[in-house]
Formats: C-alpha cells, structure tokens, sequence
C-alpha cells in the first residue's frame, strides 16, 4: 500500500462514525424506490369521543419507505383515526405524484424537494391529503439523513434540549359513563405513569357538565399537575369566550380548538378577551396559515400536526415564525418523530402523548423520565416501524 493510501485510511478509520458515513457516502446517496403500505386496524371496542368526532370504529394509515443505493431506508407513517378511504387517497398520491419526483434525487436537498412537490400536486392543492402525503415524505428523507450521517435527526436540526414535557390526552368522552367512572380510571392511569399534565375534551354537552369533568380532573391531579381542555371546533365565538371565562375562572391551563380553523379573526378576539392561553394549529396546514394566525393574534400555544404541518422541514418554519411572535408550541399528537422535531424548538413546551404501556408501533420505544419524553438518541427519526406490527395490520 503507498504511504498516501495507508495514511488516508488510517484517517478514515480515526474519524467519529457519523462523519465516517459521510466521508462515505459524500456525493453517491440517491433515493432509488418508494414503497407503501395500507394498514386497516380493528374497531377498538371501547368507542370514545370528543365534542364533535366519534372515534374506535375502523381506522387505518400508510406507512412509506424511501430506499437508496446506499442501503439505507428512510420511514414514515401517516395515520386516520377516522374517514376509511383516506389512507388508500394518499398511497395513491405516494405511489402516482410523490414517487416521480423523488426517484434519482439526493435526500440531502430536502428544501427542494419539498419545493418540487408543492409544484407536482399544486394542481389538485397544497392542503388535505396532499399534504399528508408530502410530510410522509419529508419525514422519510430526514430519517435518511440521520441514518446516513450517524445523528439522531434533532441534533441534525439544532438541538436546544433533549427531553421535553408531556401531558396526557386521556379525557375522552365514553359511551355509559355518566357517572365519570371511565373518565376517572383514564386519568387516575396516566397520572401513575408519571405525566405531569392531562388534557380533557370538553363541548360535547352543557357547560355544567364541563365543570364537573374539570373539577374532577382537578380534583385528581392536584395541586401539582396541569389540565388542559380542548373542545375540538365546536363553538361559535359567543359561546366560545362564555365558556372561556369559566375555563379561566378554574384554572385550566390553555384553551385548545374553541373556533374552527377558518375563523382566524375570531381567534384574534378570544385571546384579546382571555387571559387563559389559546392552542391551536392542529387543523392548519403550512407555515402560510400559521402566519395568517398569528398576525391576527389568534394563539399563545401553536400545535402543528405532523401530518397537516407539512414535515420536518416545514415544521420547523412554523417554530420559527411562532418564536418570532414570542408563541410557545405544543405538538398534536406524540411519538419520535414530533419529539425530534420539539427538542430543536427553543419555545417548545409539551408533546401530547398517550400511555406508554402498551406495544410501540415503531421500533424507537420511547421513554419518559421525571415527567419529560427522553430524545431518542439512534440514528435518523425513530419513524421505522416494527416489521411484525406492520405485518399484523397490512392489508393487500
């Protein structure tokens, strides 16, 4: 071996193995397939609610696979609670607009690309299912590019913690619970695991009967512990700041969804008239409807959701507008890949999760300590799934 030779591959050897990848794989990295999945679960045999929605029949979701020459996959996952046809829309729109595109390009351009499939399915409109369909694919590049650079993808982004508070969605509305028994049980079983805040759904009947499941979720978490209430669209604004006042009045800690998302300017009212915070944003889709919120000065929490938002990329955008106007954000919806995305957000401050006693969907188990969801610390953005959990569900 010539003296050159020997000593580049010594200095290859010596470097860390994050940059070894990258020494290898500089220049050569192509997206080479696209691959989907249709997932159809069971009805959960236990129905629950919120003021509007009826949740536990049939559901289902795509999972994505973005394979390259280098051997390495990159994964997402875009789920429906609800509306059985819509994951087959998106597959569609996956295997037919976003494939053609992608195929040949390097993931290391995820600017880009984004930009490329805002123009391939501009016809049919950036919004809906679209844009599922494009954060699915922005969320696989950058599991690409943590996998191929040896990085947990929140420290690719700018990392500025790595653990981020969660809070509990758990207050559902169930069927024959009048007495709030199920109610109870929900929270009191979160609140074991640890969680230092829950969050309940309110709307769906009088405001008394809000008041009791406040104050019974009050009444179980303490002095110590947060609560939350979402009610998911359903008021007007009248009856929105009316029952914001009593929401106030007990101390809850924000106010999540009162308006339905088109009414920007009513948003803009209630947190002029409230002192409570106002989360919104799970329903808005891209950073241009986040900015239209907050110059109106519609929220004090925004909660991008990982399918609507747009991606990582996109994501990031909106934590930057809304740092910008001095808003904190709060995801929709839990798991990996949101909280890669949180732990690179300076104002930052929940992940909504679920319990983390049952059986992850992916192969990234999270974890939760002192109250916090620990970042994950493997490559790319914990979004691979189980191969037997994905077996169990696929469908086709």
């Amino acid at each position: 071996m010539q003296r050159r030779s020997f000593l580049g591959a010594a200095a290859a050897c010596a470097l860390p193995v994050g940059a070894r990848a990258a020494n290898e794989l500089k220049g050569q990295l192509k997206i080479t397939g696209l691959e989907t999945d249709l997932l159809r679960f069971p009805p959960s045999g236990k129905p629950y609610a919120d003021a509007i929605h009826q949740f536990g029949q049939a559901s289902g979701g795509v999972a994505l696979r973005l394979t390259t020459d280098a051997g390495i996959t990159g994964w997402a996952y875009s789920s429906f609670g609800m509306i059985a046809g819509g994951p087959k829309v998106v597959q569609t729109i996956l295997e037919t607009e976003v494939k053609p595109v992608l195929l040949g390009q390097d993931p290391a351009f995820p600017k880009r690309l984004r930009s490329d499939l805002w123009k391939a399915v501009e016809y049919q409109g950036v919004q809906g299912v679209a844009t599922f369909a494009i954060a699915a694919a922005d969320v696989a590049l950058w599991d690409i590019l943590g996998k191929a650079y040896g990085q947990p993808v929140y420290k690719m982004l700018g990392a500025f913690r790595d653990r981020m508070p969660a809070y509990a969605m758990c207050g559902w509305y169930y069927e024959k619970d009048d007495d709030l028994t199920q109610f109870k049980h929900a929270i009191s079983s979160h609140l074991e695991e640890g969680f230092p805040a829950v969050k309940i759904k309110v709307g769906r009947s009088d405001l008394d009967d809000d008041v009791r499941r406040i104050r019974t979720a009050q009444e179980l978490c303490g002095k110590d512990r947060r609560v939350m209430v979402d009610a998911n669209q359903v008021f007007n604004r009248n009856e929105a700041l009316r029952r914001g006042r009593v929401y106030q009045q007990m101390g809850c800690f924000w106010y999540e969804e009162p308006l339905a998302p088109h009414e920007r300017d009513g948003y803009g009212e209630l947190a002029r008239e409230l002192d409570i915070r106002i989360a919104t944003g799970e329903n808005e889709y891209s950073k241009y409807a986040f900015l239209e919120l907050l110059k109106r000065g519609g929220a004090d929490i925004v909660q991008p959701d990982n399918r609507r938002a747009g991606g990582v990329t996109e994501w990031m955008e909106i934590g930057a507008i809304a740092d910008a106007f001095g808003v904190e954000v709060a995801s929709h919806g839990g798991g990996p890949a949101n909280l890669h995305m949180l732990c690179a957000m300076p104002n930052a401050i929940y992940i909504e999760m679920g319990s983390l006693k049952g059986d992850s969907s992916t192969v990234e188990k999270l974890r939760m300590s002192a109250g916090a969801m620990v970042a994950p610390e493997s490559p790319g953005m914990g979004s691979e799934l189980r191969r037997d959990w994905l077996q169990k569900y696929k469908i086709g």
